[in-house]
């Protein structure tokens, strides 16, 4: 099933899961800002290439809020995740955790190979 049919509450629910898995709380501003860039980034990659001049204004224009609000907030939430959350995975996900003693991805990095992962679920189903 290619990514473009699914319907965007289900698209959704499957990034939330992965979020929570690799630990990012969902009380923070960032954990929202970060959903919605995923979902923007699975279904066209090319914006994940201009996170500054795309992808931030686009998530703050949805919100409400300033593109350096959320760029800050989703720093804030990977940092958060990056430091609690489950090694194991990170480790599956990005090759490397902190616990290998490896500075976190850039944001960039992050929403890229969350939403390369879920584009990739979504093909082999």
């Amino acid at each position: 099933m290619d990514i473009a049919g699914v319907k965007d509450y289900e698209l959704e629910k499957y990034i939330t899961d992965i979020m929570l898995d690799i630990g990012v709380p969902a009380h923070l501003k960032g954990y929202h800002y970060l959903r919605d860039a995923i979902m923007l980034t699975g279904r066209d990659m090319e914006v994940v290439t201009s996170v500054t001049k795309l992808l931030y204004p686009t998530v703050a224009k949805r919100f409400k809020t300033t593109d350096q609000k959320v760029e800050r907030a989703i720093r804030n939430a990977i940092e958060v995740s990056w430091n609690r959350g489950n090694p194991d995975t990170f480790e599956e996900m990005f090759g490397y955790s902190a616990a290998s003693g490896k500075t976190r991805p850039t944001n960039s990095e992050y929403i890229a190979r969350i939403a390369d992962k879920v584009r990739l679920d979504y093909k082999a189903m």
